[in-house]
């Protein structure tokens, strides 16, 4: 198709199709074009609009303006059901299979072949054994889920879609969380695919795998098509550069700290997909770990809270050992985790703001009597210090905007006598202007002493905050470097899988 060959009719396209969200433009008039039997490559940085394309061509969400065709078919927008209907389907990068049930049913659910009023199961298994061999994944069908390794479970959730009708596949990130060995199989998969005429929207951060793999790539930049290009015609330096843009980028200008003692100290760290990890992190220190998008930065947060043991290695509070896998010894001993995602993990949306708030206070940690009022006076100081915006006097915490919730997290760890914090995608969801004030608490809260863990895949945010910054691929470090040392561009094509211009 690409070496000479007249283009095929696009399996989809989206035609000036734009997304707002309040006064924040997600999708500014982007074109999109996806061919069958074709690899489309979707990249971009974080927030530059690839979710909001995928969700509008599943149907999730519907567009302000545009037109989207599927198979020629034209429409403004389109339903969940619809767009099954019409061939699209996608995995997610979590997982959405169950755990509990077998590869077949898993293969069939919702659609259980059944005789005489009861499932057939010697025709579910054999439906999903042939929906397999056909695609060569060799998974046993009677396996449960639970038990399959990360990469078999994506083989299954991709061979599912397939097998439900899917000629317009989105893969988000399928290799995220994989090693080379396995990626390498997810890879074969989709070579295979793309063989059988499926065509496939392929998104991921590493940026090395998509010129091995895609047909042609697509980068997003703030909203817009920044780039479209066969794949022979670029390299990594230019998709980089199309990711980061032309506009000059400074470094914010920011007092020298003095730090102190070592307050953090990691040793040979090790969990699902981090190996061997040393860092030690001093008071006054912000160090970030910067990662592509689903790598294992995701796993200090739950290593270090003591949701999750480490497979190996130790972790030095203050020079004093933590007893790991334990939640109590992690805030006895001063660290204070605050997660990336926070309705899940670290709010509870069934409480108002100022419960919230006072889940962390010891002083109001008396379940046999609460002191309303002594609750709501604590709670409104705090509101005021960090910026929490409420139109009610105690709303409940999932009415508020993401980043008024942001603020409400924080606030609920950092105003608890910090020693150690560990702070997954601090401004995950909110706006400009929370953002800013989140930046402003991490450095009050390193000009207080307090040592700073920051995860995170934005490149952007880690210059703005960190001291040093600790690059992290396929779940080892590959750089350490400190602040100011490389450009914005050197820090993109280091996550990607480049290297230093």
């Amino acid at each position: 198709m690409y070496k000479g060959e007249a283009p095929a009719e696009p399996a989809l396209e989206l035609r000036q199709v734009s997304k707002s969200f309040g006064g924040a433009h997600a999708l500014r008039g982007v074109d999109f074009t996806l061919r069958p039997g074709e690899v489309h490559a979707l990249a971009g940085m974080n927030g530059a609009g690839k979710s909001t394309l995928v969700e509008v061509v599943c149907g999730a969400l519907a567009p302000d303006s545009g037109e989207i065709l599927v198979g020629g078919e034209s429409s403004p927008a389109l339903t969940p059901r619809r767009a099954r209907a019409l061939g699209v389907s996608i995995v997610h990068q979590r997982r959405t299979l169950v755990p509990d049930l077998t590869v077949a049913e898993n293969m069939l659910l919702g659609r259980l072949p059944r005789r005489a009023g009861r499932v057939d199961w010697s025709s579910v298994r054999a439906d999903a054994a042939r929906a397999l061999d056909e695609l060569g994944v060799e998974v046993p069908v009677q396996a449960s889920v639970g038990d399959l390794t990360p990469a078999q479970q994506t083989l299954v959730e991709i061979a599912r879609e397939v097998h439900v009708g899917g000629s317009i596949l989105i893969l988000d990130e399928p290799t995220a969380a994989l090693g080379g060995a396995d990626a390498a199989r997810i890879h074969d998969l989709v070579r295979e695919l793309r063989s059988r005429g499926t065509a496939v929207v392929y998104i991921s951060h590493h940026l090395d795998e998509v010129l091995a793999l895609a047909d042609r790539i697509t980068v997003m930049r703030d909203g817009r098509t920044a780039l479209t290009e066969v794949i022979e015609n670029v390299d990594l330096t230019a998709l980089v550069r199309a990711m980061v843009g032309d506009r000059p980028i400074s470094e914010p200008a920011r007092r020298g700290r003095d730090v102190g003692a070592p307050a953090l100290e990691l040793a040979g760290l090790g969990g699902d997909r981090l190996r061997d990890f040393d860092l030690t992190i001093r008071e006054g220190e912000v160090v970030a770990v910067l990662g592509p998008a689903g790598d294992a930065q995701r796993e200090f947060f739950p290593l270090l809270s003591g949701v999750r043991r480490p497979s190996s290695g130790t972790v030095q509070v203050g020079g004093t050992r933590l007893r790991t896998g334990s939640v109590r010894a992690s805030l006895s001993a001063g660290l204070r985790c605050v997660t990336g995602d926070r309705l899940v993990h670290g709010l509870v949306p069934g409480l108002s703001v100022d419960e919230n708030l006072a889940l962390a206070d010891r002083g109001m940690n008396r379940p046999w009597l609460v002191r309303w009022k002594d609750l709501h006076r604590r709670a409104a100081d705090t509101r005021r210090r960090y910026g929490v915006i409420t139109l009610s006097a105690d709303p409940a915490v999932d009415s508020l905007s993401g980043g008024n919730q942001q603020k409400v997290l924080l606030a609920k760890w950092l105003d608890t006598g910090t020693a150690v914090c560990v702070l997954e995608e601090p401004t995950s969801g909110v706006d400009v202007a929370a953002k800013a004030d989140i930046h402003r608490m991490v450095d009050e809260l390193a000009d207080r002493g307090a040592a700073v863990l920051l995860t995170s895949a934005d490149v952007d945010e880690v210059r703005r905050l960190a001291d040093r910054v600790v690059v992290i691929r396929g779940g080892r470090a590959v750089a350490e470097l400190h602040r100011g040392e490389l450009s914005r561009d050197d820090l993109v094509s280091l996550t990607v899988g480049g290297h230093v211009s």
